[in-house]
């Protein structure tokens, strides 16, 4: 498992209880720096870079060949 690509999360409140939706990936650079692509904007503006798990190696991930070029805005 790569540990240049992440996975992006935000954390929603429900119930009492809080649920992790994934909103996007994230690429370490050579540099240090980090690209973040975003598939969602989180309402509440929070959002987390985790590394990737097992879970994630078994589920498709429409970001996982490539960074994508980013939306223009």
């Amino acid at each position: 498992m790569s540990k240049n690509r992440k996975k992006v999360l935000c954390p929603m409140e429900r119930q009492g209880r809080t649920h992790w939706m994934r909103v996007g990936s994230a690429f370490i650079n050579s540099d240090g720096s980090t690209n973040v692509y975003l598939d969602a904007f989180p309402a509440n503006g929070k959002l987390q870079i985790r590394d990737l798990d097992e879970r994630d190696q078994k589920k498709p991930d429409s970001a996982s060949n490539s960074p994508r070029d980013p939306l223009p805005f």
